[in-house]
């Protein structure tokens, strides 16, 4: 045994001078290689995380937006060069027919209507039907095809009439019923302008002003 092997210690231990004990805790380099390089993952997707966030809230959302815009921009361009397409007073007939205890109420509004351009039909007392069962101030009926064309043609001369369409109606005739709440036709003036706004081109606002 070598003079400087303290007493007791032998084998391993033994200090022969070529050799010397190591004595220190086993190694932990692995075990701090692996938590620095969890951490820095971590930090990685936090960060990816936030960028995600980021393009949501700014620039991903203006690519969204963007397309949003062309097409809403294509749609009220053509909204804007479209007209309704409606039908002249002068190709659409009108029966009048009086559903009140006035006497000659159908045939001054016919002879209204026909100076406003409409061609006039039938003229006498509402059916058994309507009679004496209209409130408001008339019912405008036509066929289903008249829904968007004939009728709100019709519809301007006289604000506030129910429209009605019978799906079995043939022909494109309409019915104008009088009720107990009418008075006269809208002023010519009034229905004129209310025809013009019907048969205008659909409003639009500027597309330079919305960025298209």
């Amino acid at each position: 045994m070598s003079m400087l092997t303290p007493p007791g210690m032998g084998g391993k231990y033994r200090i022969t001078g070529d050799t010397y004990p190591r004595m220190r805790p086993p190694r932990r380099h692995a075990r701090l290689v692996a938590a620095v390089v969890a951490s820095v993952a971590a930090l990685g997707l936090v960060g990816w995380g936030t960028l995600q966030l980021i393009d949501v809230f700014t620039g991903g959302g203006k690519k969204s937006s963007a397309s949003g815009t062309a097409a809403n921009c294509r749609t009220e361009a053509a909204h804007a060069t479209r007209a309704v397409a409606l039908p002249k007073p002068g190709t659409i007939t009108v029966n009048v027919y009086n559903a009140t205890k006035r006497s000659g109420l159908a045939k001054n509004t016919a002879d209204e209507l026909k100076k406003r351009g409409f061609k006039i039909g039938d003229v006498g007392n509402a059916s058994k039907e309507f009679d004496k069962k209209v409130k408001g101030t008339g019912i405008l009926l036509g066929p289903a095809s008249a829904r968007n064309t004939s009728l709100p043609v019709l519809a301007t001369q006289l604000t506030g009439a129910e429209t009605r369409v019978d799906a079995g109606r043939k022909g494109a005739v309409l019915d104008l019923i009088l009720g107990n709440g009418f008075k006269a036709l809208d002023k010519q003036a009034s229905a004129d302008h209310a025809l013009a706004q019907l048969s205008a081109p659909v409003p639009s606002a500027d597309p330079a002003k919305k960025g298209c």
